[in-house]
């Protein structure tokens, strides 16, 4: 089991009959059985190879979640092959840089609208497209050939019948290159992160000795495959173990397919427990005064018990999960024992609140250049406001400036094509540097802060943006915050309203006005302020924002303002928002300006 392929085939081998895959089709979730994924995998592989997919080949998958992603990319892997994730979200031109970065040779595209981008994306090494759903009615284009993917899978299932099972994936070793996987891009042009199959096994192996996973467990998937995360944790450690895999439709119907797949486990970002956070308080807002007050008291009970409980709590806890944790669970399935966070900084009092509902959030820690888990909770020893401990084989240390560096089997090969960006990314004794700030305690390691993200103020004062940013969010007249301030005096924010709850509170207050008049309104000021000063009455006078600005909608990932995994793009927003922020600072220095010839 050297190779990624061999982690699946001896799940093959143990568990062939389990269902391996689940995906709605036609208003439906079908399934798929590992017997089943290996059969299509090795057809498809053997289709891949009549085109001339070899060891070495670039083969790019531009598809959301479903089963053919997975096929494809453990074909292509199969023959020792290259496979380069794509964000279906991302732009012709990002797509085409992608392409042209990562020499790609063959691209599998989902629909029509992808097929389009694919064609106009093209770079000149690109020579065939292959088209995973039917289309009515082929584009006009020239270029890269066009063929179905079911075609190479038929061609395929024949060479599969007359010659027996492919061995190739037998020869793919441990330290071949495996994937290219291009940073999410948060600043800058993203780098094509070279993992080989010994990076991501080894990390997909240790990652199950502090989140054990069994053949019974079912997972609710809704991260894009194209991001490290999900890749190793759902589809290489996850299917390893002969549990199966369900994909969600998409971020919105996440509600309704939780009620359909009644999972067990489940990975996400931090801003997906955001979400269900705020929804549990919006409906207990809207609630009467006893269920209010039931609530807060059993979370109240919830919390101490789960933290540390007494006698006490011990008798009272199992009668308020009976009367209010086991309905919130039940809209989650009912079935599900465990939460695991990565791709970000989940607030603790997020954290908090799902251990004490029931719903045990595991936080782990890394980075696509490690592949990219450095750290994880173990279970059952979640400690809350943490990343864990370094896995298995895995080196953490803390350098003199609190930056986390990282040294095993999971570090990368080095970014493709870019040699100066490889070197700068290790030190001289080879460790590589994060650009995390953090530290340990008691063995458990704690992230600051992102080394870039912190706004040195001209006055010599640091801000570490996420936790002020993480506290205003917790007011529920705010969705998002994002701090600004670098080389200035003081700090400002950018905030995006919960529209629905502030227009909920201006009904109340007979405020019948049009979003941008609302906005601007005395009144509406005078609640942000007063919401600002009442979340960071623990923060420092520097650490607060002096001005802020309410934005007219939400941050979206099609305006580019978030990545993938719905991280904020600071430098985006930097842009996109260049005169407000200007404003805030301005204004103020104006104002004093008056003020001293006035005088």
């Amino acid at each position: 089991m050297q190779n990624l392929i061999g982690l699946l085939h001896a799940a093959v081998e143990r568990h062939g009959e389990r269902d391996a895959l689940m995906w709605k089709s036609e208003g439906h979730y079908r399934k798929m059985t590992y017997d089943g994924l290996w059969q299509r995998v090795q057809s498809f592989a053997y289709g891949l190879q009549a085109q001339g997919v070899a060891h070495g080949t670039k083969v790019a998958i531009l598809s959301n979640n479903r089963p053919e992603w997975l096929i494809a990319d453990f074909a292509v892997l199969s023959l020792g092959a290259v496979s380069v994730p794509v964000y279906p979200t991302l732009t012709a031109p990002q797509i085409g840089f992608i392409l042209q970065n990562a020499d790609v040779e063959l691209v599998i595209a989902e629909n029509v609208e992808l097929v389009e981008k694919a064609f106009a994306a093209a770079s000149d090494t690109v020579r065939l497209i292959v088209h995973i759903d039917r289309l009515e009615a082929l584009p006009e284009q020239t270029g890269p050939a066009l063929l179905p993917f079911d075609a190479l899978v038929r061609d395929g299932l024949e060479c599969l019948e007359a010659d027996g099972p492919l061995t190739a994936w037998e020869q793919v070793d441990k330290s071949d290159l495996a994937t290219i996987v291009h940073t999410s891009g948060t600043t800058g042009n993203p780098k094509g992160v070279m993992l080989s199959h010994e990076n991501l096994r080894t990390n997909a192996e240790s990652v199950l000795l502090y989140v054990p996973v069994r053949p019974e467990d079912r997972s609710l998937s809704y991260l894009p495959l194209s991001h490290i995360f999900e890749r190793t944790c759902g589809q290489f450690a996850f299917l390893s173990t002969g549990a199966c895999m369900a994909f969600a439709e998409n971020l919105n119907t996440i509600p309704e397919n939780l009620l359909e797949v009644t999972p067990t486990l489940m990975t996400s970002v931090p801003r997906l427990f955001e979400k269900i956070y705020d929804g549990v308080q919006k409906n207990i807002a809207a609630s009467s005064k006893v269920k209010q007050w039931l609530f807060r008291t059993a979370l109240k009970i919830g919390k101490r018990h789960t933290a540390d409980p007494t006698p006490l709590t011990q008798f009272l806890y199992p009668l308020f999960d009976r009367l209010v944790f086991e309905k919130i669970r039940a809209k989650t399935g009912g079935r599900l024992r465990l939460l695991v966070s990565g791709g970000g900084s989940l607030s603790p009092y997020i954290a908090e609140f799902f251990r004490a509902v029931g719903l045990p959030v595991c936080e782990g820690y890394g980075l696509t250049e490690s592949a990219p888990i450095v750290s994880t909770n173990p279970v059952p020893d979640i400690r809350i406001g943490t990343v864990g401990r370094p896995l298995k084989g895995i080196q953490v240390r803390i350098a003199d400036d609190g930056e986390v560096l990282v040294k095993g089997p999971n570090v990368m090969i080095g970014y493709y094509k870019n040699p100066q960006a490889t070197a700068d990314s290790f030190n001289d004794d080879g460790w590589l540097c994060t650009g995390d700030i953090g530290r340990f305690e008691d063995g458990y390691l704690k992230i600051v802060e992102r080394k870039k993200n912190i706004l040195v103020l001209a006055t010599g004062k640091n801000v570490a943006p996420f936790p002020v940013e993480s506290a205003l969010s917790r007011s529920p007249f705010l969705s998002q915050a994002v701090l600004f301030g670098d080389k200035r005096k003081y700090v400002t924010a950018l905030l995006v309203p919960d529209f629905q709850v502030l227009s909920e509170w201006a009904a109340e207050q007979d405020l019948a006005l049009p979003l941008p008049d609302l906005l601007a309104d005395e009144r509406v000021q005078d609640l942000y302020a007063r919401e600002i000063d009442k979340r960071l009455q623990d923060f420092a006078s520097f650490e607060r924002p002096k001005k802020f600005t309410l934005l007219p909608r939400e941050l979206t990932l099609e305006d580019g303002e978030l990545t993938a995994t719905l991280k904020v793009r600071t430098h985006v927003l930097e842009k996109q928002f260049a005169s407000e922020i200007e404003d805030m600072y301005r204004e103020r220095e104006e104002i004093a300006a008056d003020t001293a010839r006035s005088l």
